[in-house]
């Protein structure tokens, strides 16, 4: 089964700041980078052996760190609850996880739900469908909005309006891309809120470039906006301020 995700860049910069080198290491971990050997934590950050060391013994007294009999370092049990923590800051889980399961079924193709952080969105939840040759969506993955992707633009779109495409969004009810951020996918996100409220964040669904024409993807988009309206969610949020109605 081939799974096409993000990757690192290769020859990575390490940051300056001691916080952003911890920072760094943390998030070479991954579903796919569950274990990591100090040596592969050295190409992945750019850091030194020595000072991944130390930071590597900083993160295994807080528990944020573990490592393994067999060497490797692996995530540990704080940040488990970090992360519990983190998504009781969200009452939609229960509610949002059977949506994308619906339309991972409908639509053969997997499914996230982004939300805005900063400049960054980030996957909250998502349904990854089984199949020979996917998109596998990871739960806290983290893409800066400028680099586009069909999320990012309904995330601008509904909270500045700085995306190029905003226009394009606010009247169609959906980001459509095409090889935007790659040149094997495909994607289009609706935007998701409580009825006549704001945006929470947006339905992301992402299938193989050559595997569904441009009218597929839109009828995978009613799928989610009918799917949604069912659930007792909009998929018609009221625009931020400053975004002229079209």
């Amino acid at each position: 089964m081939k799974d096409i995700s993000a990757t690192k860049k290769s020859d990575p910069k390490p940051p300056i700041a001691v916080l952003a080198r911890g920072l760094t290491i943390l998030e070479c971990f991954s579903e796919e980078h569950l274990h990591l050997e100090l040596r592969e934590l050295a190409q992945m950050t750019g850091l030194d052996k020595a000072t991944l060391l130390r930071l590597l013994g900083t993160f295994i007294e807080y528990g944020y760190v573990q490592r393994r009999v067999d060497g490797k370092y692996a995530p540990g049990h704080n940040l488990l609850r970090l992360g519990a923590l983190y998504r009781s800051t969200f009452d939609l889980e229960q509610r949002l996880q059977p949506i994308l399961r619906t339309i991972m079924q409908e639509t053969h193709e997997s499914v996230a739900f982004y939300v805005r952080e900063g400049d960054m969105r980030v996957c909250l939840y998502r349904e990854n469908v089984s199949r020979d040759v996917r998109y596998v969506f990871e739960v806290g993955t983290r893409v800066p909005l400028i680099d586009g992707g069909s999320a990012s633009h309904v995330l601008r779109a509904f909270t500045d309006g700085t995306s190029p495409r905003t226009e394009e969004v606010l009247k169609n009810g959906y980001a459509i891309t095409r090889a935007e951020r790659s040149p094997e996918l495909a994607s289009i996100s609706v935007p998701v809120s409580e009825p006549h409220g704001r945006l929470l964040g947006a339905i992301q669904i992402t299938s193989i470039l050559n595997r569904q024409t441009e009218e597929q993807q839109i009828a995978a988009a009613e799928t989610a906006i009918r799917t949604l309206a069912e659930n007792g969610f909009d998929s018609r949020p009221t625009r931020a301020p400053g975004i002229a109605a079209l």
